[in-house]
């Protein structure tokens, strides 16, 4: 079977959404390159719980299937309804919340099992069971949800040499080399945080040196030093966010001037002014995310536009960026039940 070439056309946006919650699965939509206004171009629900969506080569687009048999689906999304492409593969993990794609190779974030997966991708793009399984150890003081670890996201390091595990349940940060013959994952480094404090996910400053990871249990920031040749992140400080509240998602311009992250139960977006180099991050503003419990935010691909996917209210609202001050002006919305995650591709 030969490899998937689709045919040229504009980046569109594509939600992910909980079937179990009345979500239509994997939702597609054009976008307006003038207004960034979104309009659904068809949607399927051929897995259950599609809650995380990314992009791969070749076209193609793969999501988890967040149940507690895991597993993961490749969509061919070059017409305007996703059609799944192949089997989908399992994880041989439970509640896989997060995925990237690196060294041809689906890494998954295991939630419910505290894992990560590793499934090699065939010449044809569609994933295959898991190579590998490395489970994380610990837990944190929170008992109700640090009993034992949870990984919530994997993120493959802007050099492509390791990749990179937020366990909400442990307190930390895994780096691991992903071995790219054999899919074989190993742990190379542990990052300790604040006790207690669930980091859920991270993003990358564009120059690479540094990171900030955005805790769930508390609604902080912290930047972290990375050291690509040693693959060693080094917390630096924290930046309070805005309480109460339960962020969910962080993402950084791509000049790096500012950083967003959603808060859940606060239902706002927090505006972060990074320092000239990256290494500090100052609270400026926050605004309202123009529904209800953002679990996920994205740029588009200019970084001009921000999109909310806005899980309770059902729906992905989007803002045009102030390129001075990086405050977020609502600037339309489009209902998706149960929305989860939102990507570009």
């Amino acid at each position: 079977m030969g490899g998937f070439v689709p045919a040229r056309r504009a980046p569109r946006a594509f939600v992910g959404s909980f079937t179990s919650a009345g979500g239509r699965g994997v939702v597609a939509a054009d976008v307006d390159p003038d207004s960034g206004a979104l309009r659904q171009s068809g949607a399927t629900d051929a897995v259950a719980d599609p809650s995380f969506l990314a992009a791969g080569p070749g076209g193609l687009l793969y999501a988890v299937s967040e149940g507690d048999d895991g597993a993961v689906a490749a969509f061919d999304v070059s017409g305007g309804v996703p059609r799944l492409f192949g089997a989908p593969a399992r994880v041989r993990g439970a509640g896989p919340t997060h995925l990237c794609v690196a060294g041809g190779h689906v890494v998954t974030a295991n939630y419910t099992s505290g894992s990560v997966s590793v499934l090699p991708l065939a010449a044809d793009g569609s994933p295959c069971l898991a190579s590998d399984v490395l489970r994380h150890e610990g837990a944190g003081p929170v008992v109700e949800r640090q009993a034992g670890p949870h990984a919530h996201q994997v993120v493959p390091d802007p050099g492509g040499r390791w990749i990179l595990s937020v366990d909400l349940g442990t307190d930390s940060v895994r780096v691991c080399a992903l071995d790219p013959a054999t899919g074989a994952l190993r742990l190379h480094h542990e990052c300790g945080l604040r006790p207690g404090s669930g980091p859920r996910h991270l993003a990358f400053h564009p120059s690479g040196a540094y990171v900030y990871v955005v805790y769930e249990l508390d609604p902080v920031v912290t930047v972290c030093r990375w050291d690509a040749d040693q693959g060693v992140l080094e917390p630096l400080g924290e930046t309070a966010l805005t309480a109460p509240g339960y962020p969910s998602g962080i993402v950084v311009a791509p000049d790096g001037r500012f950083a967003w992250a959603a808060v859940r139960g606060g239902d706002v977006l927090a505006v972060l002014a990074l320092s000239g180099e990256g290494d500090a991050a100052e609270l400026v503003a926050t605004v309202p995310c123009g529904g209800h419990w953002p679990r996920d935010l994205a740029l588009d691909p200019a970084g001009r536009r921000l999109y909310v996917a806005n899980e309770r209210s059902g729906d992905v609202t989007w803002f045009d960026l102030d390129p001075a001050t990086g405050l977020p002006a609502r600037a339309g919305s489009l209902p998706v039940p149960a929305a989860t995650c939102v990507v570009f591709a």
